[in-house]
């Protein structure tokens, strides 16, 4: 029996186990969208825009541990949805992107919305396709999330010609994984390796543990756990990290980097060995390589991307694997060689860090009016009132860095936010695919700004559709509030094209789209709001916190600054380090 390209497509998808593509039509997937009335495979959320599927779809991967599938139209489809493509990309998340193209015989005439979606996608995908063969359909969708999935997770597009969907062929999807000769991920460590970084670790008297992203997409938080809590060793997170260890053990120092935790990245700074694990030394998180290569150490790097290794900071043990059952063979060497630390150099260590920590970089500051909401004590409220358990999505600015700072994340995938490419607007529509990953059955939570969440406002009406009955937390400060930090510290408090002069009304746009809206102005309202907002259980709450205007975010490591170079809060700026 023949059925058409685009039942094909809706078929490897069922067959693929997705539960939701997230999309938008247009003339180049008339006939898919078709496919899915006819078929009802899948659930199929129609957003308000190409990004905000992408990002949806991104959140959903993100939240579930499984491949997010996004499906979009030609020309300004496909370039509307590469913002969400880039952002996955940079965070190395599993997705699956069809988009729709025109007819193979008009490829390359300059056709009513045709566009080189292979060539415009290439410098952002982990890999991308073009079917104009429907013979190759069902094989070239079973390669995407094949390769999308495994190794380094990534974004992988298939770009569909229209005539591709309309032909009949016989449909059969293959049942094992298909063998890409010249992709084949090294899962496994090598032994040799792992037992040169045994070696290095043992000796160390200054041992930090390194975590990033790549623990929570290798699903290997346990082993971590395991691993640190065994040795005895400190450990501390980049952004993308959070969670893979439980904020309120002793072992974790909090997040490092720019806007890192004093303990953390003067632990960072000041150890003589590093394990990085699952983590790429980026910029925002070492800053200068120099700088950081200051205080001699060595590098023990694990990562399953070989190309991550030694990219910024030579690592003098590399190891390639998938970080799971690296970190399994480690302990395991570990114990079976009975290693341990010298025990008076190692408690010496944790003294020195206890004396850090001891200074609570991210007290509250101190304001003389009580009623002044502080965007932290907001964050700081949520906590508490949710026990550390919510699903946070966030924008990106301030209040994404006081949502990392400010809220003790205790497992992964509980912190969805743009880490690597640091997308505005992500915010709402990654609460809506976080929403569903977890089958409608968790409270969550996005703190977004006033600046952000205008980029991407219009999915309100998503949630209206589908009753996303998400929170919403804008810090509203009335400024585009890092650029207008930066431009307070480094360009004499120039304040250029950061202040907004003509808000919405939130509240009423929220209600406008059928939610429901609060606008909170003292900080004693605070924790109520919270509470009101939780309760309504089935409706969206868009809660607008008008919070102080010129908070910044401490501590804080400038461009090519060493991380032992933090700008300090008011507190603790008469301190040396």
């Amino acid at each position: 029996m023949q059925i058409s390209g685009a039942q094909i497509i809706v078929q490897s998808l069922s067959a693929e186990n997705v539960e939701y593509v997230f999309g938008y039509p247009g003339g180049a997937v008339l006939e898919i969208y078709d496919a899915i009335y006819q078929l009802h495979k899948f659930e199929h959320i129609l957003t308000r825009h190409e990004q905000a599927a992408v990002h949806a779809a991104d959140a959903y991967a993100r939240a579930s541990g499984k491949v997010g599938v996004a499906l979009v139209t030609s020309g300004p489809g496909a370039t509307n949805a590469i913002t969400g493509i880039a952002t996955a990309y940079s965070d190395s998340i599993p997705l699956v992107v069809i988009s729709g193209q025109v007819g193979s015989p008009l490829i390359g005439t300059d056709a009513f919305q045709e566009i080189d979606m292979v060539g415009i996608s290439r410098p952002c995908v982990k890999h991308n396709f073009l079917v104009t063969d429907i013979n190759e359909l069902a094989v070239t969708i079973k390669k995407a999330f094949q390769i999308a999935k495994s190794g380094r997770p990534g974004p992988v597009v298939v770009d569909v010609a229209k005539d591709v969907t309309q032909t009949m062929a016989k449909f059969s999807y293959p049942q094992e994984d298909v063998v890409i000769r010249s992709y084949q991920p090294v899962l496994q460590g090598h032994i040799g390796q792992i037992k040169k970084a045994i070696q290095m670790l043992s000796a160390a008297k200054r041992p930090l543990v390194y975590f990033g992203g790549g623990v929570v997409l290798g699903n290997a938080t346990q082993e971590l756990r395991n691993f640190v809590r065994t040795l005895n060793i400190p450990c501390a997170s980049t952004l993308m990290g959070l969670g893979a260890y439980s904020a309120d053990e002793r072992e974790f120092l909090g997040m490092l980097g720019m806007h890192g935790t004093y303990e953390a990245n003067l632990a960072m700074q000041k150890a003589d060995v590093v394990l990085a694990i699952g983590a790429r030394f980026d910029d925002r998180v070492v800053s200068s390589p120099d700088k950081f290569l200051d205080s001699p150490k060595k590098i023990i790097h694990i990562d399953i991307d070989p190309s991550s290794i030694s990219k910024r900071v030579k690592a003098d043990v590399p190891i390639v694997g998938d970080v799971k059952n690296v970190l399994t063979e480690m302990l395991s060497i570990w114990q079976k060689q009975e290693v341990s630390f010298h025990a008076h150099t190692l408690e010496k260590w944790w003294k020195t860090i206890e004396e850090w920590r001891v200074q609570d970089c991210l007290r509250l500051p101190e304001t003389d009016d009580k009623e002044l909401i502080l965007p932290q004590f907001v964050i700081q409220t949520l906590a508490k009132i949710t026990n550390n358990e919510a699903i946070v999505t966030s924008d990106v600015g301030q209040h994404q860095m006081f949502a990392a700072q400010y809220y003790p994340f205790k497992e992964p995938r509980q912190w969805l936010n743009s880490g690597g490419l640091g997308t505005m607007g992500v915010g709402l529509p990654y609460a809506m695919g976080a929403y569903l990953a977890h089958n409608r059955q968790k409270d969550v939570f996005c703190v977004t700004g006033e600046g952000s969440i205008q980029m991407n406002i219009q999915e309100l009406s998503t949630c209206s559709q589908y009753k996303l009955p998400v929170k919403i937390l804008c810090l509203n400060n009335g400024y585009l509030g890092m650029v207008r930090q930066w431009q307070e510290i480094y360009y004499s408090n120039r304040e250029s094209q950061t202040y907004f002069e003509s808000l919405p009304d939130f509240v009423k746009i929220a209600e406008a789209y059928g939610h429901v809206g609060m606008r909170i102005t003292k900080a004693s309202d605070v924790e109520g709001a919270l509470r009101e907002a939780i309760a309504l259980k089935d409706r969206l709450v868009f809660m607008d916190f008008v919070t102080d205007r010129k908070q910044n975010v401490f501590p804080m490591v400038g461009n090519g600054k060493g991380l032992d170079e933090m700008v300090l809060p008011l507190h603790m700026r008469d301190n040396k380090l």
